[in-house]
């Protein structure tokens, strides 16, 4: 109901993750965190939340109802009761922010991980680039394929650790903003683009989205590729983006 000044990180980070809203359709969505605190509790619980608790979280979710303010970097909530919940899109910012420190203290030759997201700077002396193992649905599984990359960021998501069975149905800690349900389909999202912000938030979409229009999202974005693996009946599906191979 007001408008409130920001920092500069929040700005930067807000801005990118409605351009990523407004380019999936929803699918990413960070005024998604009233929906998200129903999710944390049942998770803890092993309870599904209550059906009438949803449908008053989901009124108070839509990046349509969340405005930035150019002049003077403000922000405005326009529904009583929205809670922004920056989980898909921080963390890569953050990789993003480590990175350029580094570089600006003149060191080129980093890799920034965390929680099994990388930005990558120059690569290793004589080596073509950093190996990072990807597609892994379980664990204790070794990695499906290995990339060698630099200059760029990887970031994966997906219910390989987070997850909560409830009368027998498996759900992801990732919500479909649109619905206010947790995904179901046991699913890894590998994303490959230029920078970790955009890298982060894509895999998100990606995973809500689904192979069919989340590789479509994919090909949209400059500079951005994916793997996606999905297991939703038990047996392995595995979809590639069109750049994936390159």
């Amino acid at each position: 109901g007001r408008e409130v000044p920001v920092s500069e990180d929040l700005w930067d980070v807000l801005s990118q993750a409605q351009q990523m809203a407004r380019a999936s359709e929803g699918a990413f969505d960070v005024t998604i965190g009233p929906v998200i605190r129903l999710w944390r509790r049942a998770r803890r619980q092993k309870e599904l939340p209550p059906s009438g608790q949803l449908r008053d979280a989901l009124a108070r979710v839509g990046y349509g109802h969340l405005r930035l303010v150019a002049e003077g970097h403000k922000v405005e909530l326009l529904k009583p009761g929205m809670r922004l919940d920056l989980g898909g899109i921080a963390k890569g910012y953050a990789m993003a922010a480590a990175l350029e420190t580094l570089r600006r203290q003149g060191l080129g030759r980093v890799l920034v991980h965390a929680g099994g997201d990388s930005a990558l700077g120059d690569p290793p002396p004589d080596r073509p680039g950093w190996r990072i193992g990807v597609g892994m649905l379980k664990p204790d599984a070794p990695p499906r394929e290995y990339l060698l990359l630099s200059r760029c960021a990887v970031a994966n998501s997906g219910d390989m650790h987070q997850f909560v069975v409830i009368n027998g149905k498996r759900y992801s800690h990732i919500v479909d903003p649109r619905t206010g349900v947790g995904l179901t389909d046991h699913s890894n999202v590998t994303v490959v683009a230029p920078d970790s912000t955009t890298a982060d938030a894509l895999a998100t979409a990606v995973s809500v989205l689904g192979p069919e229009r989340g590789l479509k999202l994919v090909d949209a974005t400059p500079g951005a590729a994916a793997l996606v693996l999905r297991a939703p009946d038990g047996k392995l599906e595995v979809y590639c983006s069109k750049r994936w191979a390159a």
